[in-house]
């Protein structure tokens, strides 16, 4: 086959929008806090006696939070966060917030999601640290009832998050292990990553690995390098949150070849999976566009990349969206896309049968009837076609 004609087969098996939201997709990074309905937040300030929004129109306050996010700055785009959580201080809007984020990703092709939150976050209603955990479980449970009853099917973890400026990272790591077979699959560090190194949090990473549990670190989305080495080489991470800027330790060279430094080498050889989040990356300034977001180059060279939303509100996003532009950057295919999302399952946080049984009963068997879908309909219209000549 010629370039002209894979050009041409490509183009002919790019996914069609319903398509790609159909499509079994896996989510690894998605924040409780960042994916709210502008409508809920509206609703939970009216209920919750919250008067800090900027704007009390659903309409408007989803635009105001996607401009504000906007901004090219990891810390200002943390700011839109303060008024999410500050409606998330009651049992009630915890069990809400959680049903509607499961019903919104199963309403997206969303089969498998890990769902992040800092229960440090949601004690000023005077919840206890327990009360928040066992509220958001409830929550997702709920959603994922919600789901089923409108034909779609997803599976729900929650990853508790430590906040990497604040001193509790023990104590949260200490729950998420209390918590571990009960909804939480794992721990996080999160916040701004300039100033609060992960090694600032050791002891709460040499206590989950005593316990043989499972964690990610933000590391590599606007500090570069160095927060990617500590977070692996001396916090011991599973994933990388984000870990975009491992591409500046990859050179390409005019002649097209590519050449990785010891770390690239390391996370590739390692197959360490990395969380990248293409829309939230433009907006924190980690990429300049879709079409020159690293994820195409780690993708070539066969790292272990999988495709998430950050934030939904503020990005404005969700699982098909993010598709459909890395569709529209790289040509991906259903093929693509099913690579990405087995890397995913591959790398979640349950345990390994499960995670097989998902590839092989769930999203396998999705791409390929998705693909012989197609097929059926190239065939027709083929055979249109040739009698229509005829």
């Amino acid at each position: 086959m010629n370039s002209a004609q894979a050009a041409a087969k490509n183009t002919a098996t790019t996914p069609t929008p319903d398509r790609i939201r159909r499509a079994p997709k896996v989510l690894l990074h998605d924040h409780l806090d960042g994916g709210l309905r502008p409508g809920t937040v509206v609703e939970l300030a009216r209920a919750t006696g919250y008067s800090g929004l900027p704007e009390t129109d659903a309409d408007r306050l989803g635009a105001w939070f996607r401009q504000a996010a906007d901004s090219g700055s990891l810390e200002r785009y943390l700011e839109t966060f303060s008024h999410t959580v500050g409606v998330m201080q009651t049992r009630d809007a915890l069990v809400r917030v959680a049903a509607e984020c499961a019903e919104d990703l199963a309403e997206d092709g969303v089969v498998y999601a890990e769902v992040r939150y800092a229960p440090e976050q949601h004690l000023e209603g005077g919840l206890s640290l327990e009360e928040v955990v066992e509220a958001v479980n409830e929550g997702f449970r709920e959603g994922e009832r919600r789901a089923r009853d409108n034909g779609h099917r997803i599976r729900v973890g929650a990853l508790l998050t430590a906040m990497r400026h604040a001193a509790r990272s023990l104590e949260i790591a200490e729950l998420a292990n209390r918590y571990r077979d009960l909804g939480v699959v794992g721990f996080d560090i999160a916040g701004a990553e300039a100033g609060y190194p992960p090694t600032r949090h050791l002891d709460a990473f040499e206590y989950l690995k005593r316990e043989n549990n499972h964690f990610t670190i933000h590391a590599g989305e606007a500090f570069g390098l160095p927060s990617i080495w500590q977070a692996l080489q001396w916090c011991g991470a599973d994933r990388l949150g984000h870990g975009v800027r491992i591409i500046d330790d990859i050179k390409v060279h005019e002649d097209g070849t590519v050449e990785l430094g010891r770390l690239a080498s390391y996370v590739r050889d390692k197959r360490v999976p990395l969380e990248l989040c293409p829309s939230s990356n433009l907006q924190t300034g980690a990429a300049d566009s879709y079409a020159e977001h690293p994820i195409g180059l780690l993708r070539r060279l066969h790292f272990r990349v999988t495709v998430n939303t950050d934030n939904r509100l503020m990005s404005h996003t969700g699982m098909s969206q993010e598709f459909e532009h890395l569709v529209e950057a790289f040509g991906y295919t259903l093929d693509d896309m099913q690579w990405f999302s087995v890397n995913a399952m591959k790398s979640a946080f349950i345990p390994f049968d499960e995670r097989l049984a998902m590839i092989n009963d769930v999203i396998k068997p999705g791409y390929a009837e998705l693909k012989s879908e197609w097929l059926f309909q190239q065939t027709a219209s083929t055979s249109a076609s040739s009698e229509g000549e005829g």
